[in-house]
């Protein structure tokens, strides 16, 4: 006791006022365990492949109008000057389409967490590009249970197909024999809702006219962006309306 006594003492009168610039000059730019750092760098790209593409086993990522609208900004932004006033409008529609798709999986993690499976939801709710349908061990019922969560709540929105990544996450809520908890979950935490009233999610994208618009772009080539990019970057910018949030209670 005395000698932890004496080392507090030693500690706390000890006077470091000239090491303190030396000491400031000493600081890593990487965190104390670089692997920490690297293993989130690692997780941050997963989670944006996770979120970029709604057909885990389409390697062109075009099967789906969403799946090719988002490829086509991305490509779009890739010719672009970084930091023009068309990369920033270009980087509004990327995040838009990544925000919708956040929300979705909140939603369903919200479930998984009510369910008691707070430690697992993640990895649960993990997809790849790289997945593949073949290993699904039931995949009739897990389309079935799609469809019905698309009709019966109010998980996806009713005016598109549900992301068919869902597929591969419902096989394994069935393989666990829980799949019919979290239905009866998501129809009393998310009811449907009629097309008139289906609230907008911060967000609206007009995707076939947005396509449109993007494919336009791409097939001018690497013209010079200010030059020639700026009309049709308004015109992508356009087809992204804000819309208001609506408040939501958590149950």
């Amino acid at each position: 006791m005395g000698s932890a006594f004496m080392k507090l003492c030693c500690c706390c009168c000890y006077d470091s006022g000239d090491d303190d610039d030396e000491d400031e000059e000493k600081q890593p730019l990487l965190p104390q365990d670089p692997l920490e750092y690297f293993n989130r760098e690692v997780q941050k790209r997963r989670d944006e492949e996770t979120n970029l593409w709604s057909e885990p086993g389409d390697p062109s990522h075009s099967e789906r109008d969403d799946d090719r609208v988002l490829y086509g900004l991305l490509q779009a932004r890739n010719k672009t000057r970084m930091g023009s006033t068309g990369y920033r409008r270009l980087s509004i529609g990327i995040d838009a389409m990544r925000d919708t798709r956040r929300e979705v999986r909140d939603k369903w993690k919200t479930v998984m967490e009510h369910l008691g499976f707070t430690a697992e939801a993640d990895s649960l709710l993990t997809v790849s590009a790289g997945a593949s349908y073949d290993r699904m061990r039931n995949a009739p019922a897990a389309r079935a249970m799609l469809n019905t969560l698309h009709s019966e709540t109010s998980l996806f929105s009713s005016r598109e197909p549900p992301p068919e990544r869902y597929l591969l996450i419902l096989d394994r809520l069935l393989y666990l024999d829980i799949a019919e908890d979290f239905l009866e979950k998501a129809r009393s935490f998310y009811p449907p809702k009629d097309d008139s009233d289906e609230e907008e999610s911060g967000l609206a994208i007009n995707l076939p006219l947005l396509l449109a618009r993007v494919e336009a772009m791409n097939g001018k080539g690497n013209e010079d962006e200010d030059e020639s990019g700026g009309d049709d970057e308004n015109l992508i910018y356009d087809e992204i309306k804000f819309q208001p949030k609506a408040c939501t209670v958590s149950h």
